[in-house]
């Protein structure tokens, strides 16, 4: 059976309180509390119904928490039969200002300002028609400060609870709010490298898988052109292995990355030779006057022209021909990829994942992308990005 702590721990202090107040007044009779300051006319002496009065006063502490206003009156009821008994009410008044400070310090300002008004209103009672005496106001103000300044320290402690837990809630929210963007900023990564390995793996395996196909077409006729088929399968696998390397490499975190620098613009004379040598006739054409281009733009300008080929060498069918075309505009750049394939309409896996893969990267540039059949045949695919100026 689980023990409520908080009401074992005010329970326990009821039970002080009790056993101090009972203790006190056995101890500090009438005769006393006579000083020529304090003349306690007509105060009972101590017994057995200003003890159990007393232990009244005190038993409310133990709720103290659960219900605090309640537990102030229901404690300040058998201090004042103290007072109208005769007893006096100064060895009943430290529950009182326990319960006081439990109702400011639980409690919001409306109910805790309750509580003082109360506690200040059964003092001035008890003041008036008590048997003890003062002779100067002194002795009620001192009472007035020490209620508002247990109020006062009751209050202070509910503000630095409350702003804790402001400062917990707070933290909270940025720790949820930190979690969420890098769960957005994984999902972006994953993306970004689900597509390099997309273009990266589509494009060698269609080069490799062509190279392969003429391979075994000429094995038995022409073994030295198998042969050179076979060495470019390998040297293809081996690029595409490292492309990969570096990609992955930045999942690693047990060792540091081989990363070299992404492919751009410049690399295009590589790949144009590289599908030549997979049997796609391809030419190159540059307009304008090159320029250092934005990293993001060099190297989605590159993927374009890859998977542009790609397809070129997937679909265009025998005797086609590919033409890159790169046009370096003060204002933007254009990059165009056009093969003469037979077919006028594209194949239905010819806007795949890597076409999809494409649009992603010219709309993350702000470019147009424009893939589709050309009007004379064949496909066509075209990205214009925009330049700002200094780019």
């Amino acid at each position: 059976m689980r023990i409520d702590r908080t009401l074992f721990h005010d329970t326990v202090l009821a039970v002080v309180v009790a056993a101090a107040s009972v203790t006190l007044f056995l101890l500090y009779g009438p005769e006393s509390l006579e000083t020529p300051e304090l003349v306690p006319e007509g105060m009972r002496a101590p017994d057995a119904l200003g003890a159990a009065l007393l232990v009244l006063a005190a038993a409310p502490v133990a709720v103290r928490r659960r219900w605090p206003l309640a537990a102030l009156c229901a404690g300040l009821v058998p201090e004042t039969l103290l007072t109208a008994f005769g007893y006096g009410s100064g060895v009943s008044g430290v529950s009182g200002l326990v319960l006081l400070y439990s109702v400011a310090s639980n409690r919001g300002l409306a109910v805790a300002l309750g509580g003082l008004i109360v506690s200040l209103l059964t003092y001035l009672v008890g003041a008036l028609a008590g048997p003890v005496t003062l002779p100067g106001p002194s002795g009620h103000v001192v009472a007035v400060v020490v209620l508002s300044a247990v109020w006062g320290a009751g209050r202070s402690l509910r503000l630095r609870r409350a702003y804790l837990e402001e400062l917990r809630d707070r933290a909270a929210r940025l720790e949820r709010a930190h979690a969420a963007d890098t769960r957005a900023a994984r999902a972006e990564e994953r993306s970004r490298i689900a597509r390099e390995l997309h273009d990266v793996v589509a494009h060698h395996v269609s080069v490799m898988t062509v190279q392969a196909a003429a391979a075994r077409r000429v094995l038995a006729s022409d073994p030295d052109l198998a042969r050179e088929a076979l060495s470019a399968i390998e040297n293809t696998g081996r690029l595409a292995m490292t492309e990969m390397r570096n990609i992955v490499g930045v999942l690693r975190t047990d060792a540091r990355a081989e990363l070299g620098p992404q492919p751009g613009v410049g690399d295009l004379p590589g790949l144009v030779e590289q599908m030549r040598e997979a049997g796609l006739p391809t030419r190159l054409r540059v307009e304008g006057e090159p320029r250092p281009l934005p990293a993001g733009i060099d190297l989605a300008a590159y993927r374009l022209v890859q998977e542009g080929l790609t397809n070129s060498l997937r679909h265009a069918g025998a005797g086609a021909e590919a033409v890159v075309t790169v046009c370096h505009a003060p204002t933007g750049l254009d990059v165009r990829v056009e093969d003469d394939g037979k077919g006028a309409t594209p194949a239905p896996d010819r806007t795949g994942h890597g076409l999809v893969g494409i649009r992603e990267r010219v709309a993350l540039y702000g470019g147009i992308l424009n893939i589709g059949p050309r009007p004379g045949g064949g496909f066509e695919v075209r990205a214009k990005f925009p330049l700002k100026d200094g780019q």
